[in-house]
């Protein structure tokens, strides 16, 4: 293993904590997180289905933009 191994997994870390902080004392102010147009719901009465594909992909938009932040100060 190398060091910008190393740097990667503290990073990864970090980001990890960040979220959970975030997640932890802003959960109630991000309710329509998982309720965004486009995300798929089927609730039955013995059934329920979801799949959060608009979350998913603002989710993913938004790791790609801070991974590329990072990438790009740390070369």
């Amino acid at each position: 293993m190398s060091q910008a191994t190393g740097k990667y997994i503290i990073l990864i870390g970090l980001a990890l904590v960040l979220a959970g902080i975030v997640i932890y004392f802003l959960s109630d102010k991000l309710h329509w997180l998982g309720r965004l147009p486009g995300d798929i719901r089927v609730e039955k009465e013995n059934f329920r289905f979801f799949f959060p594909i608009t979350t998913m992909l603002l989710l993913s938009a938004l790791l790609n933009a801070v991974i590329w932040i990072v990438r790009r100060f740390l070369n």
